[in-house]
């Protein structure tokens, strides 16, 4: 029972919760610790306006995908378009110049970074004898080889041309060196196209289209169970979603501009998953295609294969592609693909990254790269299984498919501002608390390139540093009660 203590303890910690969602000193706290960790950032962290993964609170040791010097960046995310978009949502919520000029600085970066090919590698270096090995378009015009591959793998070349979009957006388009990084990275990826509609992860030109005749997926005859170390980067890629993500660039890039090259570019990428849908007796799709529209090997643990894994993306892919065009040809794969892939459920409920070719037999790796169908001896570095996504895919496709016409692009309409939630303030209250002086989120933590005896045990983290911007962008959106 509860006594009259308990009911007026109950009713000061209702009050008190409602008197912070409307207390303007959290709201001055939040307004002043953004500034302060995005100063801090651009000021401490930073180098030439571009950020890599993590740092040693020290910053004797750094590191993206791999160890870094003080004068490298990196472009994959969680570095540098992932921090700048952080940094540009910061000023969307405030209005404050100070944070565009941090993002603008952000963006020339990028800039920087763009090679003659249209888009970017995994880093960007600015020591001179390491931008001396590549073909960066700012430095055009020097006629010895030089490294001019673009990638389109983990998000990279994708994410940095995001952030140039949403940045020249900002500077209303008046930014003509932002501008025209934008531009040309994308009429370099439409070039870069294949006539079927699909991407390669990696390129430094357009390839000759002959050799890469439109074609409907199909098996091999047979298929090496040994790994014949392939060049890859010219196949059809799925693999981490490339081609997924190029493809909400081209629509992202048709919002931001209004140009009907850029829906055409993503509608004929539609095309290409079409083509690629497998037939039965496994109709989903593999990682990646060789140019005769089969399943190819691509890295030593990628064979030839149905996936369990990219092919959500593929679908969630598709979802968007019907969204923004309301043709129901991009709907038409989905019921068999959730059908074959729910047949196809592991006994512990997940999915198997990969499915043998024809049979179904779910394939693994041992931890010397044999393959094999036992599970019990597999590397640690990659997902050979996958969580099971099917019900979600499902969900969206029965919402989908009551939606009128009208109401497909409504989804992303813009919500008006509205009074923070009681979780939103915590997040906020536990954000800034984490704040230290210095405008520093530091944890514990090591760095996972820098070998055994690293030496490491605080941290600064660029994906810690995004997520508490965020927060504290969001909860300055929000109106005062």
């Amino acid at each position: 029972m509860r006594t009259a203590a308990n009911v007026l303890i109950l009713v000061s910690v209702f009050l008190a919760g409602d008197a912070s969602a409307g207390d303007p000193s959290l709201r001055r706290q939040a307004a002043e610790g953004l500034t302060k960790a995005i100063d801090f950032f651009q000021n401490e962290v930073s180098c030439e306006g571009g950020y890599l993964w993590r740092y040693s609170d020290d910053f004797e040791r750094r590191e993206g995908e791999g160890k870094a010097s003080p004068t490298t960046v990196w472009v994959q995310p969680p570095g540098t378009p992932s921090v700048g978009m952080a940094i540009l949502g910061a000023y969307e919520a405030t209005g404050d110049k100070h944070y565009l000029e941090a993002a603008r600085r952000t963006g020339m970066c990028l800039v920087c970074g763009q090679l003659e090919s249209g888009g970017w590698d995994y880093r960007i270096d600015f020591a001179p004898q390491d931008r001396a090995r590549y073909a960066y378009r700012v430095e055009s015009g020097r006629k010895e080889k030089l490294r001019n591959t673009s990638t389109l793998d983990d998000d990279t070349t994708q994410a940095a041309l995001r952030m140039l979009m949403r940045l020249d957006k900002a500077l209303d388009f008046k930014d003509s060196t932002i501008h025209d990084a934008v531009v040309y990275g994308l009429d370099k990826l439409i070039q870069t196209q294949y006539p079927n509609g699909a991407w390669p992860q990696r390129f430094d030109s357009p390839l000759d289209p002959n050799q890469f005749p439109v074609k409907k997926a199909s098996y091999p005859e047979t298929w090496s169970r040994n790994y014949p170390k392939i060049d890859y980067k010219a196949f059809y890629t799925f693999n981490d979603n490339a081609m997924n993500d190029v493809i909400d660039v081209m629509f992202e890039a048709w919002h931001t501009y209004d140009e009907a090259k850029y829906r055409s570019s993503a509608e004929r990428a539609g095309g290409f998953l079409l083509l690629a849908q497998m037939p039965d007796p496994q109709p989903g799709w593999a990682q990646q295609y060789d140019g005769d529209m089969q399943p190819a090997w691509a890295r030593k643990f990628e064979p030839p294969s149905i996936t369990g894994g990219e092919a959500y993306g593929v679908l969630r892919a598709l979802f968007r592609i019907y969204r923004e065009t309301g043709d129901k040809k991009y709907l038409e794969p989905v019921p068999r693909a959730i059908d074959y892939y729910r047949g196809s459920v592991l006994p512990d409920g997940q999915l198997a990254r990969f499915y043998e070719l024809k049979t179904n037999r779910p394939l693994y790796f041992t931890k010397t790269y044999e393959l094999t169908y036992d599970d019990g001896d597999m590397p640690t570095h990659y997902a050979f299984k996958v969580g099971n996504w099917i019900d979600s895919a499902q969900r969206q496709y029965d919402e989908l498919v009551k939606l009128s016409p009208d109401k497909l692009r409504q989804v992303n309409a813009t919500k008006p501002a509205r009074s923070p939630s009681s979780k939103l303030i915590a997040q906020v209250k536990a954000v800034l608390g984490d704040l230290d002086d210095r405008g520093r989120w530091v944890e514990a933590g090591t760095l996972r390139y820098q070998g055994d005896n690293d030496p490491t045990r605080r941290v600064i983290d660029c994906t810690t540093f995004i997520r508490n911007v965020n927060t504290l962008s969001a909860y300055l959106t929000t109106k005062e009660e």
